[in-house]
Order: structure tokens, then C-alpha cells, then sequence
């Protein structure tokens, strides 16, 4: 697994386009956002469909088509330096395959920026685009609007990404240190995706990223039994787990997650950060980077962006 291209960093005044790819976002916290983006010094705007609402399937920001419409006309934008989601849900299954790759391809890089369902997004951009991207909060999202640690980490990513080269665990599941390329997201997505024409075939020289909300400690048994049958899981370099919010008491999530990773031979590291939990931290998919279970600590080769 090779390291895949940065893109650039924001500079004061950048403009930012916030797309909703899955669910409905609800006004009142998209505009708290766009406030929190300008404050930012950046000059956000919405995508044009950002606030529909499917007729029928009310978990969908409005169409499928309409969804991929709205992120590949900001992605092809070249006066969009960045595209947020507003947030996750779900449905970003449903519209990766209508998004024309070959155009947003001869668009160019720039940084995308998302988490949760859209860890759909991230593996296709990688596998489409060969691009960096941003596991990083919602920017409608409650735990971005409402902490200023998520607004903070993911502002220094932005704009200074050499200042967060490198976060801190809450401890090990397995000791060790590993080099490899970050990869992951949301562990039931990353589940459901496998097979698909988008999705990484596996994660073999990578250091695999995961995290998850609203799933009991059996449920998260039965996504990893499946990583590790169906060999997606063989040659990873090292896992760094970020936060299990409503899994059940954490105790019984950790159980199983040391039953699960511990017999892979490779450091495991809890508690870095990321995911759905309060002030969650921005970390970079597709950076080179070392993962150290002694010292608890995930550092990149370089900053996220260039």
C-alpha cells in the first residue's frame, strides 16, 4: 500500500462547498456550521440540495441522483478549494456509483472531509482519485458545532497541518510498533462495503483505522469475524481504534475488540480520538505514518496536506 497524493492546504478565504451525500441535515445546524467555517476565515457555501429531503425515504438528503449531483459539481468547481459533508447517516452507498470519476479525476485534488457513512466516500476516493482525505467531524454535525476541540484540530489540519502530525492514544490492546498507510472509518460501513466496485480489496500494508456508534459489543464480534474471514484483515500493519459511542459499557466493547485484533500480531491502540465522540479529532487517510503501542501514539511521515 503507497502513500497517496496530498492535496493542498486552505489559505484564508478559501472557498469550501458543504454537500450532504446521506442524510437530511436539519437547517438551523447547517448554518451554525457555515457560521463556524466563516469563523474559520474560509467562505463556505451550499451545495444546492443540501437541505432536500427524499419524498418517500425520509433517512435520504433528497434524491440519489441529486446527492451525486451536488458533490461532483463542487468537486469540479475550480473556484471549490474543499468539500464538507454536512453529515453522515446514511446513503452514501447509494449515490457513489453515479458519481462520474473520469471528470472528477481531470478536476484535480483538493481536500474532502467527512465521516461516519461517508467512510463509503474515502475508500472511493482513494481507490478512484488516489487522494488524501480528511476523516474528519461533520460540518452540520453536533459534536463539530458544539466542541471546540473538533473545530480546533480539524482548523489545524486545514490550515496547519504540520501541527498535528501526531495524536495520542488512551492506551494498548497489543503491543508493538508498525509502519503502513491509515485506512478505515466507520467499521460497519467499512463491513458493507466490502465487494463493492469502489472499495479497498483489502488492507494489506495499511494501518487500519477504526470506530463505530449505536453498535452492541456482538454486533462489532460479527463485523470483525467477517473482516478477518474474509482475509481483508491478512497483511494489515497495525489498528488504531478511535471512540464505540453507544456500543454498550466500553469494558465488554474491549473485550471483544481484543479477542478480535489481538491474534493478528500487530500493536493495537485504543482511544486515539477519532469517530463519533465528543470533540472528535481529523485524521488523514492514505498518509504514510508510524504507529507506536509503547508510546501510544499514531505519527504521520508528513503533514496531511501539502
Amino acid at each position: 500500500m503507497k502513500q497517496l497524493l496530498r492535496p493542498a492546504r486552505l489559505a484564508p478565504g478559501a472557498r469550501v462547498a458543504v454537500v450532504a451525500p446521506s442524510g437530511p441535515v436539519a437547517e438551523e445546524r447547517l448554518q451554525a456550521g457555515l457560521d463556524v467555517l466563516r469563523g474559520f476565515g474560509l467562505d463556505p457555501v451550499a451545495a444546492p440540495h443540501v437541505l432536500d429531503r427524499h419524498g418517500a425515504l425520509g433517512h435520504l438528503a433528497g434524491t440519489d441522483a441529486d446527492r451525486a449531483a451536488d458533490l461532483q459539481a463542487a468537486w469540479c468547481d475550480p473556484a471549490v478549494d474543499a468539500v464538507l459533508c454536512a453529515r453522515g447517516g446514511y446513503g452514501a452507498q447509494r449515490m457513489v456509483d453515479l458519481l462520474d470519476w473520469r471528470a472528477m479525476r481531470a478536476a484535480g485534488p483538493k481536500v474532502f472531509v467527512g465521516f461516519s457513512d461517508i467512510t463509503v466516500l474515502h475508500q472511493a476516493f482513494a481507490t478512484r482519485l488516489g487522494l488524501v482525505t480528511l476523516h474528519g467531524p461533520a460540518a452540520a454535525g453536533v459534536d463539530f458545532i458544539k466542541h471546540a476541540r473538533a473545530q480546533e484540530h480539524l482548523r489545524d489540519t486545514l490550515f496547519a497541518p504540520e501541527k498535528v502530525r501526531t495524536l495520542t492514544s488512551g492506551g494498548a490492546l497489543a503491543p508493538g510498533r508498525a509502519r503502513g498507510v491509515t485506512l478505515g472509518g466507520c467499521l460497519s460501513m467499512l463491513v458493507s462495503d466490502l465487494g463493492t466496485p469502489h472499495a479497498r480489496p483489502d488492507a494489506r500494508g495499511g494501518l487500519l483505522m477504526l470506530e463505530d456508534v449505536g453498535e452492541q459489543p456482538y454486533r462489532i464480534d460479527r463485523m470483525l469475524t467477517q473482516l478477518l474471514r474474509t482475509g481483508w484483515l491478512d497483511g494489515v500493519t497495525g489498528v488504531a481504534l478511535g471512540s464505540w459511542a453507544g456500543c454498550g459499557p466500553y469494558d465488554a466493547v474491549r473485550a471483544v475488540l481484543a479477542d478480535r485484533l489481538g491474534g493478528l500480531g500487530v500493536p493495537v491502540v485504543e482511544e486515539l480520538g477519532f469517530g463519533h465522540g465528543e470533540g472528535a479529532l481529523t485524521v488523514p487517510f492514505g498518509m504514510g505514518g508510524e504507529l507506536d503501542a509503547e508510546a501510544g501514539t499514531l505519527t504521520l511521515d508528513e503533514p496531511a496536506l501539502r
